[in-house]
């Protein structure tokens, strides 16, 4: 499990990659098992995004779309933060 105080940061001073809402935006942590999320454990820091706190809820609650649907809004947010961050998919911290 990777923590990242310099990630959570710097995902905080990008607006919301939902809608745009201006920073700070929360850093949203990904909700599957795969990065690293468990019963009452967060996952990687690495896996995260920046989301305006109604867009960060709505994704929580899947009413964005159901479980797959919402990952897969996750997954192509997460490039995107990435991208914006100059981040590398591989990159570690």
């Amino acid at each position: 499990m990777k923590r990242s105080s310099g990630r959570l940061n710097q995902v905080r001073q990008l607006p919301c990659i939902r809608c745009g809402a201006p920073a700070p935006s929360q850093a949203c942590h990904s909700n599957w098992q795969e990065h690293g999320k468990g019963k009452g454990i967060k996952a990687s820091d690495q896996f995260t995004i920046p989301l305006y706190a109604i867009c960060h809820k709505n994704l929580d609650e899947y009413k964005l779309g159901n479980r797959e649907q919402s990952k897969q809004l996750f997954e192509r947010w997460l490039e995107q933060t990435n991208r914006l961050l100059s981040v590398s998919d591989d990159e570690v911290f």
